[in-house]
């Protein structure tokens, strides 16, 4: 017996481009949805331009659109409409992430096509979401850390905003999405009908920013960079060992307790003025700091990191990209880095998942799709033959 995939009976259209959208794509077809990515004919999403490539192949579109099928569709032509309505009437799912308003202007938007099925889910991916002030605005990613307040407090302190390393709106945006789409599938069993997803990725941002805003609505104070130390908990920062960084994150009086008494052996600085609850720390977080690392001046990293994890205390080395990438607990136990063999790039390793499930575990089944690749193998499930498709190409509606 086959293995049971969690959303094999899901069919998704995926009308994204770039990363939000395809990274939502990617989480449902990882699970088994039957996910149809939907690209304009000779041009396809922007990312397969983007680097880097692999015998002119972008692993970065690789990447967030593996275990999709690929279709060419022109859904500015009256017939590339009429396909992907007649798609639409057998579909559950629509993503997208047009600028607000270009689905209805092409007569593809969620009321228009809830009249086809009413049992359509239509997930809208924009840069400030469905109404309010900002809507008509673009957005990537740089946009929303911007407008979202995350360029604001990332940084060192006294420096200019600066973004975040990695595209965490986006990422944030297309969780989301993919946490909508999935409530929306239950609420369809509960409701018998379908609905409009709106997510905007500057909303998903302003979010990210958790007690930055409890802490302005209570104090007033606008919150600003720290570097690595954190508002609301002390000593939760950065440190510089005798060959490199690390991070200690006292959550609490006990650790911060076991961390005076059993690492420093300053059972003393438990009951100094400066450090004797937990917003007297944050405020006087430097001094501690300036404590901590005359104490790890005679530690390597790895040593340190040992020896305070060996009191129960967190800590852990600061990693770079490489060394992630060479750690069997990420490689090999949670498997976050998978193989893939792609038609044109060869063996590849592309991203897994972080969602781990006991019974329908997500999977890598088929590499992302070459522009058009599969044309006439979806369309013929929706009644073309081969001249038909061929006809469909030469007409440039593929």
């Amino acid at each position: 017996m086959s293995e049971r995939m969690a959303l094999e009976n899901i069919v998704v259209l995926d009308l994204t481009r770039v990363l939000a959208g395809p990274y939502c794509g990617s989480i449902l077809a990882d699970f088994g949805a039957t996910v149809i990515k939907i690209e304009q004919p000779g041009v396809g999403d922007d990312s397969r331009h983007y680097g880097p490539h692999i015998n002119g192949e972008s692993l970065y579109y690789g990447n967030l659109n593996r275990n999709k099928f690929g279709i060419t569709l022109n859904l500015k032509s009256e017939e590339g409409k009429k396909i992907f309505r007649k798609m639409v009437e057998e579909a559950d799912v629509v993503i997208e992430n047009y600028r607000y308003g270009v689905m209805d202007r092409l007569g593809l938007g969620y009321e228009q096509l809830k009249e086809i099925n009413p049992r359509l889910i239509y997930g809208a991916i924009t840069g400030f979401g469905a109404n309010g002030p900002y809507r008509d605005r673009p957005g990537y990613d740089i946009i929303s850390q911007a407008m979202g307040g995350l360029m604001s407090v990332t940084g060192q302190e006294g420096n200019p905003p600066t973004r975040c390393g990695s595209a965490m709106g986006d990422i944030l945006g297309g969780l989301n999405m993919a946490i909508g789409v999935l409530v929306a599938i239950n609420a369809r069993h509960i409701t018998g009908k379908g609905q409009y997803v709106d997510v905007s990725i500057a909303d998903s941002v302003v979010m990210s920013l958790e007690q930055a805003w409890q802490r302005y609505f209570v104090t007033g104070n606008v919150p600003v960079p720290h570097g690595n130390s954190y508002d609301a908990i002390a000593p939760y920062d950065s440190y510089q060992a005798k060959d490199g960084w690390m991070v200690i994150g006292c959550g609490n009086q006990r650790l911060f307790e076991l961390l005076c008494e059993k690492i420093l052996e300053k059972p003393e600085l438990v009951v100094d003025e400066r450090f004797t609850t937990v917003p007297l720390r944050v405020k006087n977080n430097k001094d501690f700091k300036i404590i901590m690392e005359k104490w790890l001046v005679d530690y390597t990293v790895n040593e340190a990191v040992e020896k305070i994890l060996s009191a129960g205390i967190p800590a852990a080395p600061i990693l770079n990209i490489e060394q992630i990438a060479n750690d069997e607990h990420f490689t090999k136990a949670r498997e976050l880095f998978v193989p893939m063999n792609h038609p044109v790039c060869g063996e590849v390793l592309i991203n897994g998942t972080a969602v781990k499930m006991s019974e329908t575990k997500a999977k890598i089944r088929m590499p992302s799709p070459t522009l058009g690749q599969h044309n006439e193998l979806i369309l013929q499930k929706y009644g073309y033959s081969q001249d038909e498709v061929e006809k469909l190409a030469a007409e440039g509606v593929l």
